[in-house]
């Protein structure tokens, strides 16, 4: 059964997780089960286009967990359990198949981003898996927005730019999910030169308190130009800082503040 060499008190913080939420005596087991038989729900949250025609040409994926009829995991319950049991790079690329079927029905969204855990930048089949799955559905390859996170960016960047390369030989467009939790290194977007740029959430809803954050997210819209790629604001919630992010010239905007996470079908085929 592989495992991470965690701290004592993340070790306690995963078997209170699997007691209380799940219950689950044999917990690799059953999430890999739970991919066999397709258990898991995509949701979706649309991205809003701020300076085109195009109201929503883009939604990030999103990830439930059906417990029984009626119940369902939000990602919380179980993403930690996949990390800790590395089985990460094996949903990821569930996701991405699933999120292939769903692009090769022709939505009215053209375009699905999905998140790729840390984990996964290792893994060298995914790359290939997800070319064979994109090649079989005949989905163009620029539909689908693979995101990786800043934390990944700043800290793996080595792994990060041929994970990258190998994305790009594919065809797959990128995106940096996040930026500006920890730092505006616009360097990182420099070399790394993603296609979409996901400003961080922390900043978009503190556009409102002050100059700290539009001084930010200035800097980030002139290197969006500079270098040629998009802006997306996360998390927004208001529409105020809807009018902010247009004003400031960024691109396309997402949050709770623009609509919810809903089943996927409702928000790409309806």
């Amino acid at each position: 059964m592989p495992q991470t060499d965690l701290p004592h008190d993340v070790e306690v913080l995963l078997r209170e997780l699997n007691q209380d939420f799940m219950g689950w005596d044999d917990p690799p087991r059953r999430l890999s089960r739970a991919l066999e038989r397709n258990e898991f729900v995509l949701y979706a949250q649309p991205i809003m286009a701020l300076r085109d025609g195009q109201n929503f040409p883009m939604a990030e994926v999103l990830l439930r967990l059906q417990e029984d009829e009626a119940d369902f995991l939000p990602p919380g319950g179980f993403l930690p359990l996949f990390e800790h049991f590395q089985m990460s790079p094996q949903l990821d690329l569930w996701v991405a198949r699933q999120s292939v079927a769903r692009l090769a029905r022709k939505p009215r969204v053209p375009c699905l981003c999905i998140n790729l855990s840390s984990q996964t930048l290792s893994d060298q089949a995914f790359v290939p898996g997800l070319q064979s799955e994109l090649e079989r559905a005949k989905v163009p390859p620029r539909a689908l927005v693979v995101e990786l996170s800043e934390h990944d960016v700043l800290d793996r960047p080595d792994l990060v730019g041929a994970f990258m390369a190998a994305l790009r030989a594919v065809g797959c467009r990128i995106a940096i999910s996040g930026f500006g939790r920890r730092s505006v290194s616009l360097s990182a977007l420099t070399t790394m030169r993603p296609d979409f740029v996901k400003v961080d959430g922390g900043i978009v809803r503190s556009l409102r308190a002050g100059q700290s954050s539009q001084k930010k997210l200035n800097a980030m819209v002139g290197t969006a130009k500079a270098l040629g790629f998009e802006l997306i604001g996360e998390g927004v919630e208001v529409a105020e800082t809807l009018a902010q992010l247009r004003e400031a010239g960024v691109d396309y905007a997402q949050g709770f503040g623009i609509q919810v996470p809903a089943p996927i079908s409702l928000i790409i085929e309806h």
